[in-house]
């Protein structure tokens, strides 16, 4: 991805290298790190174990050369989804954009939605409009889940923002009312909805900074969205699928939906709780 003559973004809240070293649990940042690896691909919270069962402190590993690097890729990716939804969003919604900050950390953070952690990767919280990112997810993404690439990182980050669209149109309020009186398999089943749509708004991004793109730069985000399909991270993991389980959706939906919305460039095809399919 070409990135080169990219302004960084101003919406980032850098809270890497700060902090205590230690979490309430008394685990040191490697054990805390090897915890987070599991809790992601497994789909298993290990906050309590981080934690103790208290709200985690803030924890941080020092500041490498690798992190700056990764920090300023963040940030430059984080401005290419100004630059598009600024015009998108007005020119489809009719609304003015306003965009989520970024919080870049290291470790374990504190966030309105709870403790922040890499345990299940990046999220978005809508009760503060910003999207959180350990950025040695990226490592991850690459050494343990086979989903490398500068664009396939990119994607991870526009998909974040994605959800901060949703936010802005009042999808996600929406959604958790929907939840409240719902049973786990059919909260999940909404989620899913929520997550697919998301990869199609990246996809929409991923059309509008087509100049920026390399060669092989779209197979890597599909690549990455196949990755991290809820299917394939069980299998990952040594399980059997369980589809009632599914909080993303499968390989082949993530990289379908993603695909749509770079297909089509338009947000009303994105809707994915209009469909009976997915």
């Amino acid at each position: 991805m070409r990135l080169r003559g990219i302004t960084r973004s101003r919406n980032i809240e850098d809270r890497r290298g700060r902090g205590r070293g230690r979490a309430a649990g008394g685990l040191g940042i490697g054990g805390i790190l090897l915890l987070l690896v599991i809790g992601w691909v497994t789909g298993i919270d290990v906050m309590p174990l981080i934690s103790g069962g208290q709200a985690p402190a803030t924890v941080s590993r020092p500041v490498t050369e690798a992190d700056q690097r990764e920090g300023e890729f963040a940030a430059r990716v984080l401005a290419t989804t100004e630059q598009v939804w600024s015009r998108e969003f007005p020119e489809q919604v009719g609304r003015p954009y306003d965009p989520p900050v970024m919080v870049l950390f290291s470790g374990v953070t504190q966030s309105p939605c709870g403790g922040a952690s890499g345990a299940t990767g990046p999220f978005y919280c809508p009760a503060d409009e910003k999207a959180y990112l350990d950025t040695s997810f990226f490592t991850t993404m690459r050494d343990r889940l086979g989903a490398g690439g500068d664009f396939a990182a990119a994607y991870v980050i526009a998909h974040e923002v994605a959800h901060h669209i949703q936010n802005e149109l009042g999808i996600l309020d929406q959604l958790q009312q929907a939840r409240r009186n719902a049973s786990q398999a059919e909260s999940n089943a909404l989620t899913v909805r929520s997550e697919l749509m998301a990869d199609c708004l990246s996809g929409i991004w991923a059309r509008n900074v087509g100049d920026l793109m390399e060669r092989g730069d779209l197979q890597e985000a599909l690549n990455a969205a196949r990755m991290i399909g809820d299917d394939h991270l069980q299998r990952q993991a040594g399980r059997t699928p369980q589809p009632h389980t599914f909080t993303h959706g499968t390989s082949e939906q993530r990289a379908r939906w993603f695909q749509r919305g770079y297909d089509s460039g338009m947000m009303s095809e994105c809707d994915t709780f209009a469909v009976q399919q997915l």
